[in-house]
């Protein structure tokens, strides 16, 4: 178990990210997002506005004017702008900068849709799904075929179907992965289709579909198989993690016992 120590100000104004919708309080929650999230750092983070909030409500007027001058570099090369946020307070272990400035410099030659996509799946697990759906739309909405190969254009229409499922958008989300399908023919997205389908018709409704698909009653019971299979993984995995909080909170309810235990001794 770690703990991380608010060691400089906190700001009285949270400075909003408003490309992932994140609220950042103190230059260690600004250390601990730009770390676990790398390859979503580009120019809409990396911006004058946050350097203004960083002198305005941090009081770190070093750091503001050394991230002033990071902007103003003719290579727009971001890690010179992350790397002294993390040096301010120590936050990198030993050996760490080498690996944050390699994927700094990885992530800033990938294409646009690439970098696109990486926000839309951080907003997804964020459960912020339209916003995602819009981005994911906009992908597919300006796909140029020789660019990405059919593997990232598949997937974007997967997890654009997926975000839509977890709206309950069952027919939109039918759509979209029957028109990935109907694009890459890939077998995840044909069981997803097929998946997806007894969510919102009805049984006659659903076997007239499977016929116009093409899909039997042997793959489509094939595909019911898998996905009670999947949905039997996903239960021992969510008792495995209710599990482990339990015996945290546990462990924690113990520190603070010892803690009562040594302040009162």
């Amino acid at each position: 178990m770690s703990f991380d120590l608010c060691t400089v100000k906190t700001a009285q104004h949270p400075y909003y990210i408003g490309s992932v919708g994140t609220r950042i309080f103190s230059v260690e929650e600004l250390c601990w997002f730009l770390h676990r999230n790398l390859c979503l750092i580009d120019e809409s983070i990396a911006a004058p506005a946050l350097v203004d909030w960083i002198r305005d409500e941090l009081g770190l007027k070093g750091l503001a004017r050394k991230l002033a001058d990071a902007l103003e570099r003719p290579d727009r090369d971001v890690s010179y702008f992350v790397l002294p946020i993390f040096q301010e307070i120590g936050y990198l272990p030993a050996g760490e900068t080498r690996r944050v400035r390699e994927e700094l410099t990885r992530v800033q030659v990938q294409p646009e849709e690439e970098r696109t996509k990486t926000r839309a799946d951080y907003l997804v697990n964020g459960g912020r799904l339209q916003a995602a759906c819009i981005l994911y739309r906009g992908i597919l909405d300006n796909r140029n075929a020789g660019r990405l190969g059919a593997p990232f254009y598949s997937s974007v229409w997967n997890n654009l179907g997926c975000a839509l499922a977890r709206q309950f958008c069952f027919r939109e989300a039918a759509d979209a992965f029957l028109n990935g399908w109907k694009t890459f023919q890939t077998r995840e997205l044909m069981r997803r289709y097929v998946s997806t389908l007894p969510l919102f018709l009805s049984e006659e409704e659903y076997r007239k579909k499977l016929e116009e698909f093409g899909a039997d009653s042997v793959l489509a019971g094939k595909i019911q198989e898998y996905n009670a299979a999947c949905a039997k993984r996903a239960e021992e995995k969510a008792a495995a993690k209710s599990s482990m909080a339990r015996e945290s909170a546990v462990e924690l309810e113990e520190l603070r016992e010892a803690y009562r235990r040594s302040a009162l001794g």
